[in-house]
């Protein structure tokens, strides 16, 4: 897998959140219907105006769930990073500073996106020597089609 590693300050996202299963993979059937929802209604057009950051596209944030004590919960974003005001109508989320492994994901969504996801947990975590920081976590998607097979986007992992 190629990835490289990121320093960030703390920087803050604007969007939008659901409370995600992941119990039984039930996140890789509602998150792409989540960002299809999101196309349709505009949220992600609006995200990608507002993205003022050093992050260039809009985000998937996964963030651990702060309501439930279930491991099989959690919090997914559609956002992007910016600087200002929380718009009317948006959340905002706080990313604390972190080291990054930013991995290179290339291919259709979501296929593309899955794939590497466990591909780093599976293969890449193990044989590095890093371990997951406990932050929230980034799926980086630019404004090309999705369905592309060259789609470039890039995974954000924290780790120490």
């Amino acid at each position: 897998m190629k990835y490289t590693l990121v320093e960030r300050d703390h920087f803050q996202v604007v969007g939008i959140k659901r409370e995600i299963s992941f119990a039984n993979n039930e996140n890789i059937v509602i998150i792409p219907k989540l960002w299809d929802q999101w196309k349709k209604d505009g949220t992600v057009d609006l995200l990608f105006k507002l993205n003022n950051g050093e992050i260039k596209g809009v985000l998937g944030v996964c963030t651990a769930n702060s309501h439930t004590q279930s491991k099989q919960v959690m919090d997914y974003w559609v956002a992007t990073e910016y600087d200002g005001k929380t718009p009317d109508g948006l959340c905002n989320l706080k990313i604390p500073a972190s080291k990054w492994a930013v991995f290179e994901v290339n291919g259709p969504m979501p296929e593309a996106i899955q794939k590497a996801w466990v591909q780093i947990f599976s293969e890449w975590f193990p044989s590095s020597g890093y371990k997951h920081a406990g932050t929230p976590a980034l799926e980086v998607y630019t404004n090309e089609d999705p369905a592309s097979p060259d789609f470039y986007s890039e995974i954000w992992v924290p780790v120490n």
